[in-house]
């Protein structure tokens, strides 16, 4: 099981005789390193799978782990075993503990739009940037472990005062829905561990060896979390990459991993310097740019995949020159080395400079796919049918309540809401219980108090069933009952109609078929749904098509040839990033943009751009200087090289004729 693996790796998997840090490089083999130490607890350490959990920070890293496992644990030997996102794991803890923190198990989990209505009705206010800010600001005090009183007493200007008290109502709101937000699934398992030793022994008995992906990624919460459950005798190994953590502007805390050598003395740290993705070239340009950035340990990656080819530097003229000059290359080189378009990334610092890109390669007929497009569960037909899981789920839940009275329109206006709002806000319950009091009379009356009582009717058969029937059986009986396919025909031409049904055809079936593979109630499915549209959103389905991404979602994946455009100053590094902590952060996004290519690295910048709608001139940015000259060619404008270029287009001719004559 180790013989294909490098002395550091061995030793990172064989290593059990206290807390373990791996520093893994860029393409340094962690996943397998996980993967290994988790077969070889239970292989050869007697270890049972069901005392083991691998942790990690998305739906997709989890998935590809369970993929690489199965293939070394055969049968009841990985039988149950914990793989999944440390949010999916918070949800585990809570729905088994609900309890004992005032939840009952079937609570909701709200996603950003419904918190950020939550925190629209409490603050009054309904600018997206003002909602934006003060929902952020919530979940930084969240991810820091700060409750509603420790925020007042943090606040340092009357604006986050003014946020902190919004902050106490927004979780009053929450409780009485019985909802949590997405932070809430890592802040309440710490609080239920601090609060209930009783709770934090069961899980430190049921969890007896964590291995933990991309550490440097873990904001304060989900570090007290890791902590608690490892214990005092840090029954752990993390993984992780200082030069690689590129998230401190959602929380994400690199001083963690300097953090796990004060709280754990005896820690041992093994780095991982081999790289099994990239050519020489290309892990030398990204060595010598990130050398510049004070780091946790020095490391050199280095590779036996050969010198490969220089890294192409462009100077082009502008943004639309630039983007057709990716689009042309990208076309000869495809022919050239007779590869796929999936071969191919086109990568940037920020999701605006998106556009010439997808002009260039559609003029040019060239496939692409578009990271962080809209997400499949972000789309209204979606979201309306998830509404009534919710409400299926947990009556409590207002949110999901007023959007599946609505949605088909089945005579229940803003009118009848309102007066049904006011009395359960007279009598502290939710809308659903509120419905089914006498007192309710007095506010409703007539065919709208009617309409809503069979709405609850026709709620509490579906909960009832909920529990016990198939889900693909209950999603179909409940799409008939309400007549959504009609509605969508009445409501949109026929194209969009057709394209929103079909949506929602797929996402029954995927659910029907989810809950029969892991023998899941639809209430269990309402939990496992809400926690996946929060992580990511949809799987990624594997096309022949070039990769345009941002430099953020672009982390973790790897491509054959990356065009790493936009290299300028303000744009990365960002103009608002330019010091200190924040210039670190970007010259660590320039690191993971250069590690992301295998065979060949072409990097780009303007001599001007419009801004505003005014020409501005450009400057490449200072990690350019960084890179070392030895390993670049240089092109475009005063810094190119004629006689490299000049070089490089008889080569590529060359080649050309004898593929034609094969």
């Amino acid at each position: 099981m180790l013989a294909d693996m490098n002395p550091q790796q061995r030793e990172a998997v064989k290593y059990l005789d206290g807390p373990l840090l791996v520093l893994a490089g860029a393409g340094s083999g962690k996943t397998r390193v996980i993967t290994r130490k988790i077969a070889y607890l239970v292989n050869e350490c007697d270890f049972d799978a069901r005392h083991v959990a691998a942790i990690t920070f998305t739906n997709k890293a989890a998935r590809e782990m369970k993929e690489r496992i199965g293939g070394l644990l055969e049968g009841r030997a990985a039988r149950g075993l914990t793989v999944s996102t440390v949010h999916s794991l918070g949800l585990h803890i809570l729905r088994h503990d609900a309890k004992r923190i005032g939840y009952k198990p079937q609570f909701s989990v709200l996603d950003a739009a419904d918190a950020q209505k939550i925190i629209s009705d409490i603050i009054k206010a309904t600018d997206k940037q003002t909602l934006r800010r003060a929902a952020a600001v919530i979940s930084n005090w969240k991810n820091g472990l700060l409750d509603p009183d420790a925020a007042m007493h943090a606040a340092e200007d009357e604006e986050e005062r003014q946020l902190a008290i919004a902050y106490k109502g927004y979780q009053a709101t929450l409780k009485a829905y019985q909802a949590m937000d997405f932070d809430d699934l890592i802040r309440l398992p710490v609080d239920l561990f601090r609060a209930h030793e009783e709770a934090l022994t069961y899980w430190q008995g049921r969890l007896r060896y964590l291995l933990v992906d991309e550490y440097q990624d873990t904001n304060g919460a989900q570090y007290a979390l890791m902590k608690l459950i490892a214990g005092p005798m840090g029954r752990f190994t993390a993984v992780g990459d200082d030069d690689q953590a590129i998230y401190a502007w959602r929380g994400a805390d690199v001083e963690n991993l300097r953090r796990l050598g004060q709280d754990y003395p005896r820690l041992k740290i093994i780095p991982l310097t081999q790289n099994y993705r990239s050519c020489q070239r290309i892990l030398r340009a990204a060595n010598s740019v990130i050398r510049n950035n004070p780091r946790l340990h020095e490391k050199n990656l280095w590779s036996e995949l050969g010198l490969g080819e220089p890294i192409e530097i462009v100077r082009c003229k502008d943004d639309l020159a630039e983007a057709e000059s990716i689009a042309m290359r990208i076309s000869a080189l495809k022919f050239e080395r007779r590869g796929r378009y999936a071969d191919f990334a086109v990568l940037y610092r920020g999701n605006h400079q998106a556009r010439p890109f997808e002009e260039a390669l559609r003029a040019n007929k060239i496939p692409y796919v578009l990271s962080g497009g809209q997400s499949f569960f972000d789309r209204a037909e979606i979201k309306d049918l998830i509404a009534y899981l919710r409400l299926i789920a947990n009556q409590d839940d207002d949110p999901a309540f007023i959007r599946a009275a609505t949605t088909p329109k089945r005579g229940i206006g803003p009118a009848s809401l309102e007066k049904l709002g006011m009395y359960a806000a007279e009598r502290h319950v939710s809308l659903f219980e509120a419905l089914f009091e006498t007192g309710v009379s007095t506010h409703l009356h007539g065919k709208p108090l009617e309409h809503l009582i069979e709405f609850g009717e026709f709620i509490n058969r579906m909960y009832f069933r909920a529990q016990k029937d198939p889900a693909g059986e209950i999603l179909n009986d409940l799409l008939n009952a309400i007549h959504y396919e009609e509605w969508l025909y009445e409501s949109e031409d026929d194209r969009a109609a057709r394209a929103k049904w079909e949506n929602v055809r797929s996402f029954v079936d995927w659910l029907a078929k989810k809950g029969e593979e892991d023998g899941k109630t639809l209430i269990e499915l309402t939990q496992t749904v809400a926690l996946m549209n929060l992580l990511e959103g949809r799987e990624d389905t594997e096309v022949d098509a070039v990769r345009l991404s941002t430099l953020h979602a672009a982390k973790g994946l790897e491509f054959q040839h990356v065009y790493l455009a936009g290299v300028e100053e303000d744009i990365l590094p960002h103009r608002e990033c330019l010091e200190g902590d924040r210039l670190e952060e970007e010259r660590r996004l320039m690191y993971v943009g250069i590690t992301r290519a295998r065979m060949s690295l072409t990097i780009t910048w303007c001599g001007k751009r419009k801004k505003a709608g005014d020409w501005a001139q450009c400057e490449p940015s200072r990690f350019l200087d960084e890179l070392g000259d030895d390993d670049l060619r240089k092109s475009g404008g005063e810094v190119a090289d004629p006689t490299a270029a000049k070089e490089d287009g008889k080569r590529r001719m060359a080649n050309l004729k004898a593929m034609l004559k094969g």
